[in-house]
């Protein structure tokens, strides 16, 4: 498999769009696949990108201490609804890390609240690669 500048672009990019910053990895992947990259392997490094983003918030969670989120004025409703959920779906939340907005705020929370993280890992790959997946096969089928 020939490297190309394009999918190193796509990875970091993807990354980067897993994090709290607002970057749309989705606007990158189709301009790919509309210049011709092999949709495969752009599959796989946007979602390998993003889930690595995900896995980074999953960290920053595990790494949180509950004194921050005082200081950082977040109420103690919040993080109870936030615990709660965890507890009640644990790592299956990772299947919706994809979300825009609260995707990564799940995946902190995975983290955060102690979820394992092997399947929190996987779960967080699976939502990520079928949601490119679904980018992907609609633009092959001219759906896009």
């Amino acid at each position: 498999m020939e490297f190309e500048i394009g999918y190193l672009g796509l990875l970091l990019t993807s990354f980067l769009a897993a994090t709290f910053l607002p970057i749309t990895s989705e606007v990158f992947l189709v301009s790919m696949l509309v210049l011709g990259y092999d949709p495969l392997i752009s599959l796989l490094y946007a979602s390998v990108g993003n889930a690595a983003g995900g896995w980074l918030n999953y960290f920053i969670g595990r790494l949180g201490n509950p004194e921050w989120l005082k200081r950082l004025k977040i109420s103690q409703d919040k993080i109870l609804s936030w615990k709660s959920k965890v507890q009640r779906f644990g790592h299956w939340l990772g299947l919706l890390s994809w979300l825009p907005l609260i995707g990564d705020v799940m995946a902190t929370a995975l983290g955060f609240f102690r979820s394992p993280w092997v399947p929190s890992f996987l779960f967080i790959f699976i939502g990520k690669f079928l949601r490119y997946l679904i980018i992907v096969l609609w633009f092959k089928l001219g759906w896009l």
